[in-house]
């Protein structure tokens, strides 16, 4: 494959095709695919895609050029997400509940990470939401146990990766952005000390002393009460 001139027809052309590519794509384009279809080299894509996402930034467009999965796709701009959002959101009801978004968290952090693992990470049983993140294409099987029993192990998909706008896994946020400091770990284990050590009013027994007893029984202290008093 010969590298086309440098010219500004051809950039421009170059330019409009990558454009109506990616328009057409459910997926992230690979760039070596592009390269293909242009008929240049993987590097001068890259490098016109660069150039194309800074134009659109530029221009202050309501959409941008993002490598993610590894490709490149057109989407919204960040800061349209408000619109977006009521626009996507409206009417809508099949969100992830919070169960499997936790279990969405242990296997993109873990994987691969077996079904058992992530059970006894989260404290209960975790079939029903593994199901439904399978269904919704975001987790798949991607190998299984060497160990005994070879149990199958989990991790993200492709899919995953597009929806959270990710190029590869290595940007996910590192754990550690989530973790409490020491000093608050401190602080909250300081105040269940305290709370251990305080007595439970409610369970303390009745220390009132007890009333006196006279011939016929107890005898009130305030002495006798009606209508001849």
């Amino acid at each position: 494959m010969s590298e086309l001139p440098d010219d500004a027809p051809v950039v421009a052309e170059a330019r409009r095709a990558i454009e109506g590519v990616l328009m057409v794509a459910d997926e992230p384009v690979d760039p070596q695919l592009l390269a293909q279809l242009i008929e240049l080299s993987v590097p001068r894509v890259e490098e016109l895609c660069a150039e194309m996402a800074a134009g659109y930034e530029a221009e202050e467009r309501g959409f941008v050029l993002v490598r993610v999965a590894g490709g490149y796709r057109f989407q919204s701009h960040p800061e349209m997400a408000p619109y977006v959002e009521r626009f996507v959101l409206d009417g809508q009801a099949a969100r992830l509940s919070a169960a499997a978004l936790e279990t969405l968290a242990i296997v993109a952090y873990k994987q691969p990470v077996s079904r058992a693992q992530i059970a006894a990470i989260r404290g209960v049983s975790v079939d029903g939401v593994m199901r439904t993140l399978q269904q919704r294409g975001y987790i798949d099987e991607i190998g299984r146990d060497p160990g005994p029993g070879q149990a199958v192990l989990f991790g993200t998909t492709q899919h995953f990766l597009e929806r959270l706008g990710l190029d590869s896994l290595a940007d996910l946020p590192p754990l550690g952005d989530f973790v409490p400091g020491a000093d608050v770990v401190e602080a909250l284990e300081h105040g269940l000390r305290i709370e251990a050590t305080l007595p439970d009013t409610a369970s303390l027994p009745d220390t009132a002393p007890p009333a006196p007893e006279g011939p016929d029984g107890p005898v009130d202290p305030e002495g006798p009460t009606g209508p001849d008093t």
